[in-house]
């Protein structure tokens, strides 16, 4: 049987696809090994792109969603995290800065970019980190400096599981939809459940 995505990269995937894209998962990526900061033993194992939107009317930075997921149950503090990763501190096990490598080294971000390009001849997007419940400010995050120039300068955003649930749920309508989970959401809406 095969594995399904996480539910958080299930409802990036229905958000995305009312608002008009097309959505691919696990996009993998990882640094060239003729990078001058390669570490064989360090850099071999890919990491991936949880979610990638293409918006084929769109134009700019918003044609592209690039979206990694972050479904930790405590919620997601922009300050905390940035220090965590500036730190060098261990969070969830491992080095904070190893869940946003693309945001934090160099060669990450490159091959993150480069992976971008290959799934869809562009390296304008926009990142976006998904997480279940924001505690804090989301500006810190999003206008991040060191994260922002990692990237290319393309702009990021972090979106909650609340929001995208407020915005699938006021769409659904009674034609069966494409996915599990927007099926799932009509059937919670035709029950009475709301968000």
């Amino acid at each position: 049987m095969a594995a399904k995505e996480d539910i958080l990269e299930q409802l990036v995937e229905e958000y995305l696809i009312h608002r008009g894209y097309f959505v691919r998962h696990n996009i993998k990526f990882k640094p060239r090994k003729d990078h001058p900061d390669f570490i064989a033993n360090e850099d071999s194992n890919h990491s991936d792109i949880d979610v990638i939107g293409y918006h084929p009317k769109l134009t700019g930075p918003e044609k592209i969603w690039v979206v990694s997921c972050k479904s930790w149950q405590a919620g997601f503090n922009p300050t905390q995290k940035i220090t965590e990763i500036h730190d060098g501190k261990i969070a969830n096990g491992r080095e904070a800065w190893k869940g946003f490598r693309e945001l934090v080294k160099h060669k990450w971000s490159e091959a993150f970019i480069e992976a971008i390009y290959s799934a869809t001849n562009s390296r304008e997007f926009t990142y976006v980190t998904a997480v279940t419940e924001l505690k804090g400010d989301r500006t810190i995050w999003e206008e991040e400096i060191s994260f922002r120039e990692a990237i290319a300068g393309n702009p990021i955003k972090l979106i909650t599981l609340r929001e995208m649930l407020q915005a699938v749920f006021s769409e659904l309508g009674t034609t069966m939809a494409g996915t599990e989970l927007g099926r799932t959401l009509q059937l919670f809406k035709a029950a009475g459940i709301s968000v």
